[in-house]
């Protein structure tokens, strides 16, 4: 047999292979995903996130906030059906190279079925249940309706699990009454919220900030003088 050939068979038997994983971890995460559903509706676990105490709405987010977490955490947010298959891509890639699991490449709307339904364990299958539940949130939900989900049910470290709990209990105010400094700050915090929090760690809560002060100057919505002037409130804090 010529090498050519024998080359083009092994690589036919690994594609059928990894297809068939494929398909059966697929198979299995809608499994998973049906049985969420028949447990508890989406309607209802929603309707149990809006009727918590604190429950903040989109239109009282300040924009600043709202552009700062789109940034870092899923910058083509508008433009996705509730996954985002270059940010997958880029996760996948990362994670090879690292030889672990270093990055997600989740969306918005995944995080938000992950809160709403799953575990944090990142298991292949709870991963392929996320986005079957992600297609569903999109379908029944707007954007501004899921990130305000998100948002009311995300942690933000000190028992905080919501955008009202965490800017009542680290600035002692209402989100929409957020200065641009408290609103890049909070935005970076459920990165990490044990390391992020400011009441914790505010010297490793304000390099977080840079880090989204700068992925808001790259995807357009600060300009470079406009990150510059918060950084300045930052200085002038201290």
């Amino acid at each position: 047999m010529k090498i050519g050939t024998f080359i083009r068979r092994i690589m036919f038997l690994l594609m059928t292979v990894c297809l068939l994983a494929g398909f059966t971890v697929a198979y299995k995460g809608y499994e998973m995903y049906r049985e969420a559903l028949e447990e508890t509706g989406l309607q209802e676990r929603v309707e149990a996130v809006r009727d918590k105490e604190g429950y903040t709405e989109y239109e009282s987010l300040p924009q600043i906030y709202v552009n700062a977490v789109l940034s870092v955490e899923d910058h083509r947010f508008y433009r996705h059906n509730g996954i985002d298959l270059i940010a997958i891509a880029r996760a996948v890639t990362n994670d090879i190279r690292a030889g672990r699991l270093v990055e997600g490449g989740s969306t918005i709307t995944q995080q938000l079925a992950k809160n709403l339904y799953f575990d944090q364990d990142k298991d292949i299958t709870r991963k392929a249940a996320e986005v079957f539940m992600a297609f569903d949130i999109e379908k029944n939900y707007s954007k501004e309706e899921i990130f305000e989900l998100y948002v009311n049910c995300i942690y933000f470290g000190e028992g905080y699990y919501s955008v009202g709990d965490a800017s009542e209990g680290y600035f002692n105010k209402v989100p929409g009454d957020m200065t641009e400094y408290e609103s890049t700050l909070l935005a970076g915090v459920p990165n990490a919220p044990s390391k992020y929090a400011p009441s914790k760690n505010p010297v490793l809560a304000e390099k977080r900030q840079m880090k989204v002060l700068r992925r808001m100057e790259e995807c357009g919505y600060f300009s470079a003088e406009e990150a510059e002037t918060v950084a300045e409130q930052m200085v002038a804090l201290h």
